[in-house]
């Protein structure tokens, strides 16, 4: 807002100046060709004032291109970089739930392995309990009928 007020300002001088440059020039009382000489003067002071004007208008226009093309290099590197430390978080964090659940499945396997030969140990202790108790039924009942007989 500050640099289009002070540019406004430059131009409505630089106007101002011609204005008034030309209105003295024809308001005094000269001769044709010294008021001739006086106008190619005033006209080359004002070709030589906006060739300036433009050449810093142009300028200040580049300057103003390259702090933009740094700013959106240094955005766009930022971004590059924090993207890359996010994928980077992500891979760290599956790799890790990876391991997590291999190990998970490894003691998962070692519980069943576990139960499964507890569970078979278990079985032949009943079936033999089973067959002991059975077989003294057995000899029980043979010898009751032994006694009945």
């Amino acid at each position: 807002m500050g640099d289009m007020n002070t540019k406004d300002f430059l131009i409505g001088t630089l106007i101002g100046g011609i204005v008034g440059a030309t209105t003295a020039l024809f308001l005094a009382p000269k001769s044709g060709k010294e008021l001739r000489n006086d106008l190619g003067e005033q006209a080359q002071m004002a070709k030589a004032k906006t060739s300036e004007f433009t050449s810093t208008a142009y300028d200040k226009g580049n300057e103003w291109a390259t702090i933009a093309k740094e700013k959106s290099s240094n955005i766009a590197k930022t971004v590059s970089d924090q993207s890359s430390q996010v994928a980077d978080k992500v891979k760290e964090v599956a790799s890790t739930v990876k391991n997590d659940a291999s190990q998970t499945k490894d003691e998962v396997a070692s519980l069943t392995e576990d139960l499964t030969s507890e569970l078979k140990d278990s079985g032949q202790k009943v079936s033999e309990t089973v067959k002991s108790e059975v077989d003294d039924l057995e000899k029980k009942v043979e010898q009751e009928k032994n006694k009945m007989n």
